[in-house]
Formats: structure tokens, C-alpha cells, sequence
């Protein structure tokens, strides 16, 4: 389900999965070249940002090279407005994402993050 326009790409045959009750806000945006999962009863704020991969950057600038690593988002997580999940990260279930956080690292199960970069707060 989602309020307002969201964006998913799947890049080079990436698997996109998401589970059931899903709910997006306005404005996500996924891109997925090597395996994004997101399971059940999920919860995302608008502007939130998913993406398994990055690029090689020559000296001409970005090469068409990707680096991808996959993303899994267990059962039941609740990210807030701006969240940025970056590839080869794995969020627990129940985990609770603040506004803005950037998410570089794993977050064990039933956890509160925040912060530039991630940290668990509770």
C-alpha cells in the first residue's frame, strides 16, 4: 500500500520482494540490482531510500561497473521520514529506524537507531 508516488528499479534483473502489508509513504524510492527483501507488515516514511549497490568511479568520472551486495528488512520494521539503507545491510525484525538515519551497518533485532551514521539507541 502507499500514500502518494513511490519509485522501484529493478537494475540488471534484480530480485525485488516485499511482504505482505507493506505500507510506503509518499516519495520512496527503491533500486535494486542484486536482491532487495522486505517482509511483512513493514512501515516506511516518505523519502525513504533503498539501494543495493554503488558504482566504481574512474577518473572519468562513474564507470558502468556496480557493486552490489543484498539488502534484507525482516518482519515488522518502522522506518521515519528521510531514511537512507544502503547495500549489504540486514535490519531485524521489530527494528525501528529514526528520521534521517543512515543505515551502513546490520541493526539486531528489536532495536532503536538513529544518526549519520546509524547507531542503536536503545
Amino acid at each position: 500500500m502507499s500514500r502518494g508516488p513511490i519509485y522501484l528499479k529493478s537494475v540488471n534483473g534484480g530480485n525485488l520482494s516485499i511482504g505482505e502489508n507493506v505500507f510506503f509513504n509518499h516519495n520512496c524510492s527503491i533500486t535494486c540490482a542484486d536482491e532487495i527483501k522486505i517482509g511483512n507488515h513493514c512501515m516506511f516514511a516518505n523519502n525513504l531510500v533503498i539501494v543495493d549497490h554503488d558504482h566504481e568511479v574512474g577518473e572519468s568520472g562513474v564507470t558502468g561497473t556496480l557493486i552490489s551486495k543484498p539488502v534484507v528488512i525482516e518482519d515488522r520494521v518502522w522506518c521515519g521520514a528521510n531514511v537512507t539503507i544502503v547495500k549489504g545491510v540486514h535490519i531485524g525484525a521489530g527494528d525501528v529506524i529514526a528520521a534521517s538515519a543512515v543505515v551502513t551497518k546490520d541493526v539486531p533485532k528489536r532495536a532503536v537507531v538513529a544518526g549519520v551514521p546509524r547507531k542503536v539507541i536503545h
